[in-house]
């Protein structure tokens, strides 16, 4: 499946729908000119990769994309110059990661892109993922 941003209008096309989407808080950048804490959605075509979930608030509906649930102690290193840069971690962990169990639910469901995975190069960007949107579809 192709996933298409459109920057203008925030939208995002995938499977012939068309869904509301947010972007990086400041903007778009094209895939290899994106850094780590750029704030900018890296383009492109990405792989869908897995998805991972909150199984205390919801209910997967059928799907043939693998799921895991986010356990309280699930992370992702964000730290380039880490072994697991851009890789799941539990913590505590001894390098920069981001919790994905929060008290918002933009990480309810997560969905991995193979974006800087095969394999993961320092700084060029971690966890980029598809997620819940904030209210007002503001970036995270």
């Amino acid at each position: 499946m192709n996933i298409l941003v459109d920057t203008e209008v925030r939208i995002l096309t995938a499977g012939g729908k068309i869904y509301p989407c947010a972007i990086g808080k400041y903007g778009v950048v094209p895939h290899a000119q994106g850094r780590e804490g750029d704030g900018k959605t890296p383009l492109g075509t990405y792989k869908i990769r897995y998805g991972l979930y909150r199984k205390d608030r919801v209910e997967l509906p059928p799907t043939t994309l693998q799921f895991w649930p986010i356990h309280i102690n699930d992370g992702w290193c964000d730290a380039p110059d880490d072994p697991a840069y851009n890789r799941p971690v539990k913590w505590p962990y001894p390098a920069s990661f981001e919790k994905l169990w929060r008290e918002s639910r933009v990480y309810d469901v997560i969905i991995v892109m193979g974006h800087n995975d095969s394999p993961p190069v320092p700084g060029m960007g971690s966890a980029i993922f598809l997620h819940i949107a904030r209210k007002h579809y503001t970036p995270t």
